[in-house]
């Protein structure tokens, strides 16, 4: 089995391209504080933390 090793990409494959401007976003850049809520965790489940402590206190209970 031998592997074949991937094509490298010919040298004038983005000669179009190559001396064009970069393209400007249409919207409006986000503040600090929007761009970082991005990254903030969240609890995908609302509720799952509340009902497992519940669970737990009705174990506790019973035990």
């Amino acid at each position: 089995m031998s592997r074949k090793p991937a094509p490298s990409p010919a040298p004038d494959n983005y000669e179009d391209i190559i001396g064009l401007p970069r393209p400007a976003s249409r919207k409006p850049p986000l503040s600090m504080s929007s761009r970082a809520a991005q990254f903030v965790p969240f609890a995908a489940l609302s509720g799952h933390e509340e009902t497992i402590k519940q669970v737990v206190r009705e174990w506790e209970e019973r035990s």
